[in-house]
């Protein structure tokens, strides 16, 4: 009955502008990408071929798009993660009052935008030095095996481990700071956010900015991280995994020079 009333709650108009502008998102990010057969082409022909598709721009002349393309991607998969905050955050208002759950919203995602600006230096500083193709691709095998690591061990730390605490237990994050008013509640919400998830949103480099596969993955990953009754059994053996998975392609590697 609790759950048949929740699923109710979240059918109100600001919930399903919610939801719409997530699909948008979603829809927004699969127009931006390139057809199958220009990717394949691509990589076939080389660094010539990819200066002639106009929707990649090396350099900082393709920053807009980047930026654009990470916000999108953000929103997309964090919004999402969110909801069971929200539902609790809405729970704790009175009956069918919802004054600032924009404002809540509005924080969480500015950082959110903070990481997206950080991410686009972070992609053309890295293409610049060879190691991301035009679709934010990792193009070294060891480039990616260290993201693989980085991401494998923060799973163990103690920083993830308080992030996820507070990103699993809504109701007391929101009776800790309800004083605070719903912007600076949604900021706080985001920056857990980002304490948990900035590891896996960088291995994007390494299924690639614009593969709406690995997106949709990972965004389940992380929405499943979150919940109590889930998170306790993966965090750990996804960082297993992780690592698990950088130790092979070092042995490749390491096995092709012997």
């Amino acid at each position: 009955m609790h759950l048949a009333l929740r699923i109710r709650k979240m059918s109100a108009p600001h919930w399903l502008a919610l939801y719409g502008s997530i699909l948008l998102a979603w829809a927004l990010l699969y127009m931006m990408q390139l057809p199958p057969d220009l990717i394949a082409a691509a990589n076939f022909y080389g660094a010539d071929f990819w200066q002639s598709l106009c929707q990649i721009q090396p350099g900082l002349s393709g920053a807009p798009g980047i930026f654009l393309m990470w916000a999108l991607m953000s929103a997309a998969m964090m919004a999402p993660t969110a909801l069971p905050a929200l539902a609790t955050w809405e729970d704790l208002c009175k009956a069918g009052h919802a004054t600032g759950f924009g404002l809540l919203i509005a924080g969480y995602l500015l950082i959110w935008l903070c990481f997206a600006l950080f991410a686009t230096a972070a992609q053309i500083a890295l293409a610049a030095a060879g190691l991301l193709n035009p679709l934010g691709e990792s193009v070294s095998l060891w480039f990616s095996a260290l993201l693989l690591a980085v991401a494998g061990g923060y799973q163990f730390s103690a920083l993830k481990t308080a992030c996820l605490s507070k990103c699993r237990a809504p109701l007391s994050f929101f009776m800790q700071h309800w004083s605070e008013g719903p912007l600076r509640m949604g900021l706080r919400m985001g920056l857990d956010c980002l304490g948990c998830c900035w590891a896996l949103m960088a291995l994007a480099f390494v299924g690639g900015t614009m593969n709406l596969l690995w997106m949709a993955g990972a965004m389940v990953l992380m929405m499943l991280e979150k919940l109590p009754a889930f998170g306790a059994f993966l965090t750990r053996p996804l960082g297993y995994g992780l690592l698990a998975l950088s130790a092979a392609i070092l042995i490749s590697q390491l096995g092709g020079w012997i």
